[in-house]
């Protein structure tokens, strides 16, 4: 089975290669690369609703002014100041308007190099169909800086399209991330969608996909309005909906109040302190530890015969105590029936291991008995001996896992392979701690022991592994906190602009 290939545009490289060295040039200054890129979305979105204004045919006037029209008309000594207070009325917006420009400041202060930035974006036409994959391109550059930390919130697209061309997002799916970074899996399925659009679809199966077939949740402000900017480029959004797709918080504190038939999701890795610990009666058990409490937070997410794809540090395929219970748990409630060891170093964390979780939640079983009957597991780490590092794979390397997953068709149709291999539920539960790390071709570097857990050791090291990367992710989550909310008090009243 071969990957679907897309009729979607090439981007334009040139003009990702131009912006990202102007962003290099900022950086001299003391401006990162998130800062930059987050600049670039705010004047790239400003440019693209004046197009939407001023088009001969359908024209939408989104702001109820043109915004790039007085930036580009103020004299170039007055453009900083037209620019700050445009972010700061827009962030005043109902709905997903004031989301895209929640808490957005004018971080270059050079007032000739955001008149070269405004002359950069002008060049462009924002509207067209290859806007969100020079976007896309932009935030892809930015994930492999590992200076800025913004690593953790891009999963590599390669690896998300084979997830969503798994599962198949279907017409009437509901879709969630709750841990959305940038929009990747909202994204690839909304793109999925595209490309697999059936004939007969209803106006209210259209209407829906309008209105709310994709929703997520992000903690951190500025990457939820780059997740923002990314959806409304794609096409998934508009600039002017009422309900934005992504909401600001923490998916984890309270119980779910939107449920999904399709949750994907790569959440961040770590422990929280004891009393940072969400407690949540609608989850099995108590724990600091964030991926496993995002683990039972996507099983609350689901509808009945709803599924999953969820990538998980390995520290969640043994670690004992709640990591028990919950495996337990998840394997009685779910059929967990496919698991993909991902090779080692594929997201911008350099040691981590990581695989992915495929699971669904059926009805409970009159006799209690698990959901699950059958676990399939997937061994490409073997086949990547070296540290794979984010651009290295792409989706060939993956196209022999599609091919074994065989998506549509029954699982009684799987055949075994050197890879690829299946384990009974009884045999999964009676490994110690129902231990799910379960290796199927032999590793290239490194021995191993298919019924024994790996050493204390090992889980140690994975352990810290997973600490610091959350710990980076509180970093970047401060920092934007400590940002001040914009310009305020001083200077002309923003409504008197008009």
């Amino acid at each position: 089975m071969n990957p679907t290939v897309s009729s979607r545009p090439e981007y334009d490289q040139d003009l990702v290669e131009l912006l990202w060295s102007f962003g290099g040039a900022l950086r001299e200054d003391g401006i990162s690369g998130l800062e930059y890129v987050e600049q670039l979305s705010c004047l790239i979105l400003l440019k693209r609703v004046h197009e939407q204004r001023h088009r001969p045919l359908n024209s939408q006037d989104v702001l109820g002014y043109d915004a790039w029209g007085q930036l580009l008309s103020a004299a170039r000594d007055r453009q900083f100041l037209v620019y700050e207070q445009t972010l700061v009325r827009l962030a005043s917006r109902p709905g997903t308007l004031g989301l895209l420009f929640r808490r957005a400041q004018n971080r270059i202060p050079e007032p000739t190099n955001l008149h070269r930035m405004i002359d950069l974006v002008d060049r462009r036409h924002w509207s067209g169909g290859d806007s969100g994959a020079i976007f896309e391109a932009l935030l892809a550059r930015l994930s492999a800086d590992q200076k800025t930390g913004a690593g953790q919130y891009f999963t590599p697209r390669p690896l998300i399209e084979t997830i969503v061309q798994c599962v198949q997002p279907g017409i009437d799916d509901t879709i969630t991330d709750p841990a959305c970074g940038t929009g990747g899996f909202l994204i690839k399925a909304f793109e999925y969608l595209i490309d697999h659009f059936p004939s007969g679809v209803t106006s209210a199966q259209r209407a829906r996909l309008n209105a709310d077939a994709f929703f997520g949740t992000e903690l951190v402000d500025a990457t939820a309005r780059l997740a923002t900017t990314n959806l409304v480029l794609h096409g998934v959004t508009q600039a002017d909906a009422a309900n934005p797709c992504v909401t600001v918080g923490d998916a984890l504190a309270d119980p779910a109040v939107r449920r999904a038939t399709l949750v994907l999701t790569s959440p961040p890795f770590g422990r929280r302190s004891t009393s940072e610990a969400p407690y949540r009666e609608d989850f099995w058990t108590g724990t600091t530890s964030r991926q496993l409490n995002f683990l039972q937070h996507v099983y609350t997410l689901l509808e009945t015969d709803g599924r999953a794809a969820v990538v998980v540090p390995d520290s969640v395929l043994f670690e004992g105590g709640a990591g028990e219970l919950i495996r337990r748990r998840l394997l009685t409630a779910c059929d967990v029936h496919t698991l993909l060891r991902l090779p080692t170093g594929i997201f911008y964390a350099g040691g981590l291991k990581a695989s992915i979780l495929f699971f669904d939640k059926p009805d409970p079983r009159p006799d209690g008995s698990p959901s699950t009957k059958r676990l399939w597991v997937y061994d490409l780490r073997s086949q990547h001996a070296a540290p794979a590092k984010i651009t290295a794979l792409t989706g060939a390397d993956y196209g022999d896992f599609v091919s074994a997953y065989r998506p549509g068709r029954p699982r009684s149709e799987r055949v075994e392979t050197p890879h690829f291999r299946s384990f009974t539920v009884e045999e999964v539960l009676a490994r110690h701690g129902a231990n799910l790390d379960l290796q199927v071709a032999e590793p290239p570097a490194e021995p191993f022991m298919l019924d024994e857990p790996e050493s204390d050791l090992h889980r140690m090291a994975e352990e810290v592994t997973a600490e610091l990367r959350a710990a980076l992710a509180e970093f970047a989550a401060l920092t934007e906190a400590l940002r001040p909310y914009g310009v305020h008090g001083g200077g002309p009243d923003p409504e008197a602009e008009q």
